[in-house]
């Protein structure tokens, strides 16, 4: 951490103020928190309605959850704890520590002050003891698990009461392909501010150890891409080959048409893989990655409404190894080989489910009908709605996430920055090159352009 030996901790009265009284009134029940930033309202939202953690709770449970590691997350911890060792001393200059912790909030290991990690220890804030925000609500690596980017936790916007006189930020590793977190790095100071430099270094940490999950990921896309097309020389059924998250690597003529992606256009590198915006592929594919974890020779069968498709069209699923590891699936169209999906996995009519989404306006949650909401936007590292209420944030961190969240309930990725309410769109207008925009129902009419990637299924979702 550059030039952090030069930083003095700060002392700082982290348990009074704005954030605890508004923490005081959520805690009783209250839903409005002036003065506390959204992320950490979202997190208390979280803590109180979902996970319903005991506010008052001292010290962190025993970690019991049990992960099925790949060789990538030891790759991805072994990296996190050489980063995290090497600024050990630096960190206990200043009376903190530096953790490590799995994508359960198990912590693996720690470093720094010994006088802190002892006060540490009394909240379990220690090895083989679980900092989820399930287990001890907001704080910086439970937090960071359910973010994206580091999350600097301060004083009293922990959940817990008890743990108001630490100061944390953490982040997590994500996989690049599922976007599920791997692991997490934070830094904890006892009643002092985090040195200026902490989250830029946290961030840095994290990017560095990307990058081998990034070129272990366009390996594995390269060896879909020969598993495809060893497959297709030996069958005729309509065959596409999926990644572990159901994003499509490549996908023949025929595939193709019923996935409403390229035809024969390899998408190797995990961030340009085509989503096909079918829910249902994304839950086979997840469902076959459990399946062969524990059986490699599994294949199954199950049903999915593709999108020129009125009835549902049968697929099998085999998954491909590549060195003994899970790489994706390949799909074949019209086939019923293997085992048959459970109704509730991968059903071809999944039961909807009324929902809202979550958005923040002046450090406020507004609960939203999904009718209110005409499209969503990403721009830059947040998710914007336009809502009969205005422009608000969204709660969720990622457009991928959103679109996966409200793709079976009215809305379509249009482009890689917009998913509409297709229940919303006004007009359609054609640009001179044949180019598509969507022009929004609402009181300014909104216009979102349609990609051409994207065109077909905008096509076939309004009939057209």
């Amino acid at each position: 951490m550059r030039d952090v030996h030069r930083l003095e901790p700060i002392p700082a009265n982290l348990g009074s103020g704005t954030v605890l009284a508004a923490w005081e009134r959520f805690v009783r029940g209250e839903d409005q928190v002036p003065g506390v930033r959204p992320l950490v309202a979202i997190s208390w939202h979280r803590c109180r309605e979902r996970y319903r953690v005991d506010p008052h709770l001292t010290e962190a449970p025993v970690a019991v959850a049990a992960l099925d590691r790949t060789p990538e997350h030891d790759v991805v911890l072994a990296e996190l704890g050489f980063r995290a060792a090497s600024v050990a001393h630096e960190v206990g200059n200043l009376g903190g520590v530096v953790t490590v912790a799995d994508a359960t909030g198990r912590i693996l290991a720690e470093w720094g002050d010994q006088a802190t990690l002892a006060r540490a220890g009394e909240s379990h804030l220690a090895p083989w003891f679980c900092w989820s925000e399930c287990a001890v609500g907001t704080n910086g690596m439970g937090t960071a698990l359910e973010a994206h980017g580091p999350v600097p936790i301060r004083g009293a916007e922990h959940w817990c009461q008890a743990f108001h006189d630490w100061v944390c930020a953490g982040i997590a590793v994500r996989d690049v392909v599922t976007r599920e977190p791997i692991a997490v790095l934070s830094i904890c100071c006892w009643r002092s501010r985090l040195p200026a430099s902490a989250e830029s270094w946290l961030a840095n940490a994290v990017t560095m150890t990307r990058y081998p999950l990034k070129r272990r990921a366009r390996d594995n896309g390269a060896e879909l891409v020969a598993a495809y097309t060893r497959a297709r020389a030996r069958s005729g059924a309509a065959l596409a080959a999926v990644d572990t998250a159901g994003q499509v690597v490549i996908a023949d003529d025929m595939a193709s048409m019923l996935l409403g992606v390229p035809a024969s256009t390899p998408a190797v590198d995990p961030t340009l893989r085509w989503n096909a915006g079918l829910p249902e592929l994304i839950a086979a594919a997840r469902y076959a990655t459990r399946q062969a974890a524990h059986d490699p020779d599994w294949v199954g069968s199950t049903q999915i409404l593709a999108h020129p498709a009125d009835e549902p069209t049968p697929i099998s699923i085999r998954p491909v190894f590549s060195s003994g590891h899970l790489i994706g699936n390949l799909v074949s169209f019209g086939a019923s080989d293997g085992a048959q999906f459970p109704q509730t996995e991968g059903s071809a009519h999944p039961r909807m489910q009324p929902r809202r989404l979550v958005a923040t306006r002046d450090n406020r949650m507004v609960l939203l009908r999904l009718p209110e909401v005409s499209f969503a936007q990403s721009q830059g590292n947040d998710v914007w709605l336009s809502t009969d209420q205005g422009r608000l944030r969204a709660a969720s961190p990622s457009l991928d996430k959103l679109d996966g969240e409200l793709a079976d309930v009215g809305f379509l990725r249009v482009h890689r920055r917009y998913v509409v309410n297709l229940s919303r769109i006004r007009e359609i207008e054609r640009g001179p090159k044949g180019e598509l925009s969507l022009v929004m129902d609402g009181r300014t009419n909104e216009m979102v352009p349609v990609s051409r990637r994207n065109a077909p299924s905008v096509r076939r979702a309004l009939d057209l």
